[in-house]
């Protein structure tokens, strides 16, 4: 059996979270873009584990920058 990856306190996770239904839609309006043309992330990454997130959901990555502020990146979670 394999150990548990346990990353959560680790200095250069960057924050991860799980949009709702309607932020998800919003999303997917603003940027006129169907949920299967975003990028993907395996439900079993470790970054994602403690949000429950399930096949089809979206999650917002934000990474801070010197030069733009705080940067938002977004993903559809897969199973694989």
């Amino acid at each position: 059996m394999r150990k548990k990856l346990d990353i959560q306190g680790h200095i250069l996770l960057l924050k991860h979270a799980k949009l709702s239904e309607q932020a998800s839609e919003d999303l997917l309006k603003k940027y006129n873009i169907a949920k299967e043309k975003l990028p993907v992330i395996s439900a079993s990454d470790p970054a994602i584990d403690e949000l429950n997130a399930e096949s089809g959901d979206i999650i917002e990555i934000s990474r801070n920058s010197p030069t733009t502020g705080t940067s938002k990146y977004y993903r559809v979670v897969i199973h694989g």
